[in-house]
């Protein structure tokens, strides 16, 4: 069987790999039935029906193959948008402590962006927390956050809701736009995560989430014709 394997690898060497992981997941896949292989015997039925089951196999791999053009949008591209949508709609922006240095197009994703939050928030307990969340827009000449956005690339969201549930403690007033940004096909998994005991108080907060290609998509008419976050939540979606 190694011997077949090997020589299986070495023939297709242009669609497998080097190391045998390609030919090894695609035995699993064949033996767990999730690869359909013609019938040994010729039998024109046989033959129609595994055609069939191979072209619903092409469709799956053909959504999964979009599926991951989209996902190779970078956590720092989409905090781009934000930052220079932010800017355009006439607020000051504040890019996550740790995210400034990320390189992004002929610069840096910090640039143009605030060095340092506002007292108001930056000397009460938790504001380092604070500074973690991805993108802050903030009123001009006003120590006080107007949206934060918090870009859920494929990771979970849990950290992302604990430093909203800070922001809103320690502004006081109301934050008037909490975001989760993330890929379009992560709606139901985001929403099942926020039903968690742990999250209860989160309804309070009216977090919305703002899919990816709707950003993508709007995100150059709503800096251009766009005012306050009116257009932004025309986009997003209610999550609790």
């Amino acid at each position: 069987m190694r011997e077949r394997i090997l020589r299986i690898n070495a023939e297709h060497r242009d669609l497998l790999s080097n190391d045998l992981g390609c030919v090894a997941g695609l035995l699993f896949d064949v033996g767990s039935g999730r690869y359909p292989v013609p019938p040994e015997a010729p039998d024109p039925t046989a033959e129609a029906a595994w055609r069939a089951d191979l072209e619903q196999v092409r469709q799956e791999v053909a959504r999964t193959a979009a599926r991951g053009a989209e996902g190779e949008r970078t956590h720092a591209e989409v905090q781009g948008w934000l930052r220079d949508l932010g800017g355009a709609l006439g607020y000051d922006v504040w890019i996550a402590a740790n995210d400034r240095s990320r390189a992004l197009g002929a610069g840096r994703l910090g640039d143009g962006c605030l060095e340092r939050l506002p007292a108001a928030l930056s000397d009460r307990p938790g504001a380092d927390a604070i500074r973690l969340i991805d993108v802050l827009w903030l009123e001009r000449r006003a120590p006080r956050v107007v949206a934060a956005f918090e870009v859920e690339h494929t990771t979970s969201i849990h950290s992302g809701i604990m430093r909203m549930l800070d922001l809103a403690s320690i502004q006081g007033d109301p934050v008037r736009g909490l975001y989760l940004v993330a890929p379009d096909d992560r709606e139901r998994e985001v929403k099942a995560q926020l039903t968690r005991p742990a999250f209860r108080d989160i309804a309070r907060l009216q977090v919305r989430y703002l899919p990816y290609g709707e950003l993508e998509r709007n995100r150059e008419a709503i800096a251009r014709f766009g005012e306050g976050l009116k257009a932004v939540d025309a986009i997003a979606r209610r999550l609790a």
